[in-house]
């Protein structure tokens, strides 16, 4: 792959939303909105933060997950990957399911009057948020009560559940797919070793090889590999050539992407670098290419799925974007 912003918060954007614009629609609020969800009780796009070793934590904004110009019920929720993952998913003491109940239908009832009156679509989406809040406030317990995973499945990726690790996110991730959340985003920080990258990649990969395997396996044992597309990649790569003798500086002529399930062909490689691993030489895919493929795979067609927004018809994929039809099954 190949993409066109070198430094990381417009690499994130352009990655995520298709565009070096900020306000624009993320990917999984695009996928959101292009195919709804399979769940009533849990957001249809839900973003995890892990945590790691390396220190780095470099800050992710929100707005990677923003529904940008599409109505603000399509936006990723984070869920904390430590502690409770909703902030105040529990009833203060005092106030029981049914009170919790009453008070949503009288904030929904002044709320409708209001839609009424001004014809906001965005109150709609507030009303439609307090009815998700209320049952998630159901669902998110059993959702994150992994007390009857096997332990054989929680030695496979190698989690702690609640310890906020990559690996518990990944196996969170696999129990959000089985409850019909349409779009599951994770983000493991700390990849930036413009020094000490030996031993630093070393720490990466111990945190998230076992468990991507393990998500991967997973997935095809339960039999959900086939209608799940599993993508694992980062805004940009790394130069070939040293960066001060131990580190790798951002790179974005050639780096790589892998993708599972879904409709991909197993085991193969699309595309080469040039002899110096410098650039993108054979296939070369942009970001539109990609973004555009992702769409097709969820049965979605990339020049279809669009909005109007002053005047222009605005897509994931721009103006541009063909999907790689080498590396589908």
């Amino acid at each position: 792959m190949w993409t066109e912003q070198i430094n990381h918060d417009p690499a994130h954007t352009i990655m995520n939303t298709g565009s070096i614009i900020p306000g624009r629609p993320s990917m999984g609020s695009w996928v959101f909105y292009g195919l709804g969800a399979d769940t009533n009780d849990l957001p249809g796009f839900v973003v995890l933060l892990s945590t790691g070793e390396g220190g780095q934590m470099q800050p992710i904004a929100a707005r990677q997950w923003s529904a940008g110009l599409l109505p603000s019920k399509f936006q990723g929720v984070k869920l904390n990957s430590i502690g409770d993952p909703v902030l105040y998913i529990a009833n203060p003491p005092g106030v029981n399911a049914r009170l919790q109940r009453d008070s949503v239908d009288a904030i929904n009832k002044l709320n409708r009057a209001q839609f009424t009156a001004l014809r906001d679509p965005e109150i709609q989406t507030r009303i439609s948020q307090y009815e998700m809040a209320f049952r998630m406030q159901t669902s998110v317990p059993g959702l994150m009560d992994m007390s009857k995973e096997p332990r054989k499945v929680l030695e496979m990726y190698g989690a702690q559940p609640g310890d906020g690790s990559f690996a518990s996110n990944c196996l969170l991730a696999r129990r959000l797919a089985e409850r019909g959340v349409r779009f599951i985003q994770l983000y493991h920080r700390d990849w930036d070793h413009h020094r000490g990258l030996k031993a630093n990649i070393a720490l990466k990969a111990a945190e998230t090889d076992r468990a991507t395997a393990a998500l991967i396996t997973d997935l095809k044992q339960r039999g959900m590999l086939d209608d799940t597309l599993v993508i694992w990649g980062g805004e940009f790569g790394r130069t070939p050539m040293s960066q001060g003798g131990d580190g790798r500086d951002h790179h974005i002529k050639g780096f790589s992407y892998m993708l599972a399930g879904g409709g991909i062909k197993p085991g193969i490689t699309y595309g080469t670098t040039d002899e110096l691993g410098y650039a993108a030489e054979e296939n070369p895919v942009s970001v539109h290419d990609f973004h555009a493929t992702m769409l097709h795979l969820l049965g979605i067609d990339h020049k279809r799925l669009a909005v109007k927004f002053q005047g222009l018809d605005v897509r994931l994929t721009g103006i541009s974007g063909d999907v790689v039809r080498d590396i589908l099954v």
